[in-house]
């Protein structure tokens, strides 16, 4: 297919970048990753369950693998950003890890409910490993998260956090692990209470890579849903790879009806504000250009990639052609973001940095980039 074609071409180029930045500190191994590694290690004996959260996008490309061989018994797999992957896709994706003996879960940090959910089985996985315990409610346990980064640590612990505190008196009282806007943010492991009767505490770790860099195609997974840094290559190049990917899919027949819909609103609206100047002067005063968040301009990309691959006459399959539909789209794009007339390369950088930012928060559909192995027993 053209989408592991420009996957593979991206892999490579990000690839290319960290063997050239191998001899001196650089964004996938550095000595602060090291140090946390090393720090992990020494603790995660003493602790009585790790969690170790993935990406729900990338299930097997988001593996932490430094502790791959640490016994499934003592630890859950926790599937982040379910929000951000297809339903039924993730759910197999547990089946697949219960089938190898894993405590499988998906969880939505984001989602109160979800939290709650994902509370309880912790408590029961703990109270599970401690069943030889003569009174199971005064003991102390601890939880270890572990991931690489932007998997969503620090998130899901903060959710814990608020979740299971304990008293009012603690309500104003919360400390918060920080959630920063680039991968890799937590700097040393912090410990929060998450419940009681059993008391259970959660670490927040710093996010850890392999020494080893991995494939390219893993590697093309890691940069398009953000846990290895934009900066490593161009983010047109990774915009390229989304659109291929979006492309191939069926995402875009979704939206058929809803620009339908939207069309319509929108002609009533018109229709109802050309009877009052005012009613146009706060529409245009509401409106940002600049930010690509809006309902609006969300519906209004949304509307640009249907039309651009519904009319698509070419050869998905091909990458030469797929590569045609794609230049094609940043220009229509350009339009629908608003992104003026300015040096080509420049327009298209803002371009894809738009799209990438509502790709991976969501506005733009599921997916699920990983594939479940062939060899399911």
């Amino acid at each position: 297919m053209a989408a592991t074609h420009f996957g593979r071409r991206i892999g490579t180029a990000v690839n290319e970048k960290l063997r050239m930045q191998k001899s001196r500190r650089g964004p996938w191994y550095d000595s602060l990753m090291a140090a946390a590694s090393c720090a992990i290690a020494e603790r995660i004996h003493l602790v009585d369950l790790i969690v170790h959260v993935r990406d729900a996008r990338i299930p097997l490309s988001s593996e932490c693998e430094l502790f791959r061989n640490y016994p499934a018994s003592k630890q859950i797999i926790a599937l982040n950003k379910t929000d951000l992957a297809g339903s039924s896709a993730w759910q197999a994706w547990m089946e697949y890890f219960r089938g190898r003996n894993y405590v499988s879960c998906g969880v939505n940090a984001h989602n109160k409910e979800s939290i709650k959910q994902f509370l309880s089985l912790i408590q029961r996985q703990v109270r599970k490993l401690r069943g030889t315990e003569t009174d199971q409610a005064n003991y102390t346990a601890t939880v270890m998260l572990i991931g690489i980064p932007n998997v969503g640590k620090s998130a899901l612990t903060n959710a814990l956090h608020q979740v299971g505190r304990i008293s009012a008196a603690e309500k104003g009282k919360l400390k918060h692990a920080t959630v920063g806007p680039e991968p890799g943010d937590t700097k040393d492991i912090r410990s929060f209470k998450i419940g009681s009767h059993p008391n259970i505490y959660v670490l927040d770790t710093p996010a850890v890579l392999s020494p080893k860099v991995p494939d390219v195609d893993v590697l093309s997974k890691l940069i398009l849903t953000g846990a290895i840094g934009d900066y490593i290559v161009r983010r047109k190049e990774i915009a390229q790879y989304f659109l291929a990917i979006h492309n191939s899919s069926e995402q875009y027949k979704k939206w058929e009806k809803i620009s339908a819909k939207n069309n319509d609103i929108l002609f009533l609206n018109s229709t109802m504000e050309c009877l009052t100047s005012s009613g146009m002067h706060m529409k245009l005063q509401n409106q940002i250009p600049t930010d690509h968040t809006q309902d609006c301009i969300v519906q209004d990309v949304r509307g640009t990639l249907y039309e651009t691959v519904s009319s698509f006459e070419g050869n998905m399959n091909c990458e030469n052609e797929m590569e045609t539909l794609i230049a094609r789209q940043f220009i229509a794009l350009q339009e629908a973001f608003h992104v003026p007339d300015e040096f080509e390369e420049d327009a298209h950088d803002k371009v894809a940095g738009k799209l990438l930012n509502l790709f991976r928060t969501g506005r733009l559909g599921h997916y699920i980039l990983d594939h479940l192995p062939r060899n399911i027993q």
